[in-house]
């Protein structure tokens, strides 16, 4: 039989992300360690641990396992709390430490991505208030640009603060994260604090390196109105994509954007996102709900029900909704980067439905001439899944996290053929997902 192919273009880069806290392991200096010592914020009472063991050595290995994967390249984090211990102080030796791994990437073929922000701040910015002082966005600064006259020979792409909407939301709204704050004022103070970080950061790291890019990965979230007729639903829908999927590109674009009647500036952010990084997993249907309260936005939220479900029902499959978010992407004029798509699945059947349907419409958006540069799936291995503790299990090689033992999943065999094709093609499909080759290849 002949075989179909969906080509991307050469030069496309094919990787998996990472962040610090999530895989390196005795990261005990930071907000994230102590919200794991309270009772009943983690699932299953899991702790991080030593994660996937990266910061003893295991990274070695890890990369070869992308590198044998056929990827070109690694999206991975430094934790500012090994960077800068105390305020007073810089660790030069965990510099080096993330140099190595930097020169370990380069060895094997593997462009770095490098993210300076993943969720984490050290304790003592911690206990200055966080990001709600705003003394912190030029703190954030001057780390972004130690780090970067440090490493500036291996990195030439950077992101700044990884999915501030969520940072912002999840911990100053939904009370899921720390500091678990329910207050929408103190919501706008952090994200408008976050803006003011990442432009501080990106005008730095542009000093030191004038032709590095530099972006933010943005958490996208399909949102739409429950029922479609309801004027009421298509409000609250609206406003949950203003808030969530709107706020931070717009800033970055106009160093100014306007939510929920007030007008929110930040001149310095105009024109500081060399490309969009783009983070999709799932979407919601909204509801107009008074009961729910402010903290949901006056909405409740359930997935949409023709949608396939993950096995924890974390995570709804709507491939369409990924291709509608790179359409999004294109008001901003820049190139972008899917920095993250994936899915939890430990029996690794969901995620071979879930990651042929979204390349698809990776596919389908790059064939419109979509400027999408590269794709990171979430994640290589198995990691420490925040709140949800080692509940989730992302990875495309299962981890077992008190023995390190790592075992291949069939979801890596079928990534690697991707990569090393730069196709997603009809036989990986019958291959790997057979039931899906119908629908992908008519007739």
């Amino acid at each position: 039989m002949p075989e179909a192919r969906f080509n991307f273009p050469r030069g496309f880069l094919w990787g998996t992300a990472s962040s610090a806290y999530q895989v390196e392991g005795g990261n005990t200096n930071n907000q994230w360690y102590l919200w794991e010592q309270e009772p009943g914020k983690i699932a299953e009472r899991d702790t991080c641990g030593l994660a996937c063991d990266w910061w003893n050595g295991r990274w070695r290995e890890d990369f070869d396992r992308a590198a044998e994967g056929k990827q070109n390249a690694l999206r991975f984090s430094i934790e500012w709390s090994r960077i800068q211990p105390a305020p007073d102080r810089w660790d030069e030796h965990a510099l080096d430490c993330y140099i190595d791994m930097l020169r370990g990437l380069v060895q094997r073929g593997l462009f770095p991505l490098v993210t300076l922000h993943h969720f984490t701040d050290p304790i003592w910015v911690n206990e200055m208030g966080g990001w709600e002082n705003d003394q912190v966005p030029e703190l954030f600064a001057q780390y972004a640009e130690k780090v970067a006259i440090a490493i500036k020979s291996y990195v030439t792409t950077w992101t700044t603060i990884n999915e501030p909407n969520v940072a912002a939301i999840l911990g100053y709204l939904t009370a899921d994260f720390p500091p678990a704050v329910n207050d929408l004022s103190r919501t706008l103070n952090v994200m408008t604090n976050f803006a003011r970080g990442h432009a501080l950061a990106y005008h730095k790291i542009k000093t030191v390196q004038p032709e590095g890019r530099v972006g933010v990965p943005h958490a996208y979230r399909g949102f739409s109105p429950r029922r479609s007729g309801s004027l009421l639903d298509r409000l609250a829908a609206r406003l949950h994509h203003q808030t969530w999927n709107n706020f931070f590109p717009i800033m970055f674009r106009d160093g100014k954007v306007r939510l929920l009647g007030r007008s929110i500036t930040v001149p310095e952010a105009k024109g500081t996102q060399d490309f969009l990084g783009l983070n999709y997993y799932t979407s919601d249907e909204v509801q107009f709900s008074l009961m729910a309260g402010r903290k949901e936005l006056f909405s409740r939220r359930t997935f949409p029900e023709e949608a396939a479900l993950s096995p924890n029902e974390m995570i709804a499959s709507v491939p369409g909704d990924f291709f509608k978010a790179m359409e999004w992407a294109l008001q901003f004029k820049v190139p972008v980067i899917v920095t993250e798509n994936g899915t939890e699945d430990e029996q690794d059947d969901f995620r071979r439905e879930y990651l042929v349907q979204h390349i698809h419409q990776l596919w389908r958006a790059v064939n419109f001439n979509y400027p999408i540069k590269g794709y990171f799936y979430w994640s290589l291995v198995d990691n420490f899944e925040w709140e949800h503790g080692w509940t989730r299990r992302f990875g495309l090689w299962e981890l077992e996290p008190k023995t390190q033992a790592r075992k291949k999943r069939l979801s890596a065999d079928l990534y690697s053929e991707i990569c090393g094709e730069n196709a997603l093609t009809s036989a990986f499909v019958r291959k790997y997902a057979p039931q899906l080759f119908g629908k992908l290849f008519p007739g």
